[in-house]
């Protein structure tokens, strides 16, 4: 259903990026942002789903600056691999990538920003710094939590696993507490760190299907 094609960014750097397209008009443009797993094949059956729903969707491959075309699976030792992307990550660059996508996409309509584990914190960062967007979807997001003061400029809505191993619940009490006014958040009894990707073994199918729900109600209500 998609194609790859490249971005290019405010500094000139060119990335690479998925997009999938509605079969009919588009209802509007979401910038789908990655785990630390790169633009894989979950990544691009969630671009190739949003287009199912409507939507135009692009996924910016943020780690070309580091490593182009990387992509990986779910082992243990993939895990541990792609790790080493985000021990000290430039959030500035992957802004500027995002940005590019926005951009891009905005030449179509309206655009949201949806993005998962680290494209989660991505989200909600591009929803605080970054223009043209008009909402904010932000799955286990692991630093939202230290970012938590910054506000956002578009409505934001977040999903979180309460048995997820690396996001206490004490961190998303702090976003409650900061953000609670101005963000949607929802937390999934017995669900864990990843709970979307059907392809982990950490999905839960029963939060997955409520948390898309909700997403995409959410997505119909703020992008106009």
């Amino acid at each position: 259903m998609g194609k790859h094609f490249t971005l290019t960014a405010s500094d000139s750097f060119k990335l690479g990026a998925y997009r999938a397209d509605p079969a009919g008009a588009a209802k509007g443009g979401i910038v789908v942002i990655q785990e630390i797993f790169g633009v894989n094949h979950h990544i691009r059956a969630v671009c190739d789903r949003l287009a199912g729903e409507g939507y135009a969707a692009v996924a910016p491959a943020v780690f070309d600056r580091q490593q182009p075309n990387f992509e990986s699976g779910y082992s243990p030792d993939e895990i541990a691999n792609a790790r080493k992307f985000v021990a000290n990550p430039d959030w500035g660059a992957m802004l500027r990538d995002v940005q590019a996508a926005i951009d891009d996409l905005k030449k179509g309509g309206p655009a949201a920003i949806m993005g998962f584990c680290m494209g989660g914190t991505i989200s909600f960062l591009s929803a605080c710094k970054l223009n043209g967007l008009a909402a904010a979807v932000c799955y286990y997001g692991g630093q939202i939590a230290k970012n938590a003061d910054q506000k956002p400029k578009v409505p934001c809505q977040m999903h979180f696993g309460e048995k997820d191993a690396s996001i206490p619940m004490s961190d998303v009490e702090a976003i409650k507490q900061k953000r609670g006014a101005d963000c949607e958040i929802y937390v999934y009894p017995d669900a864990q760190h990843g709970f979307h990707c059907d392809e982990r073994g950490s999905y839960q199918e029963a939060a997955a299907k409520l948390a898309w729900q909700r997403s995409m109600a959410f997505l119909a209500k703020t992008m106009k």
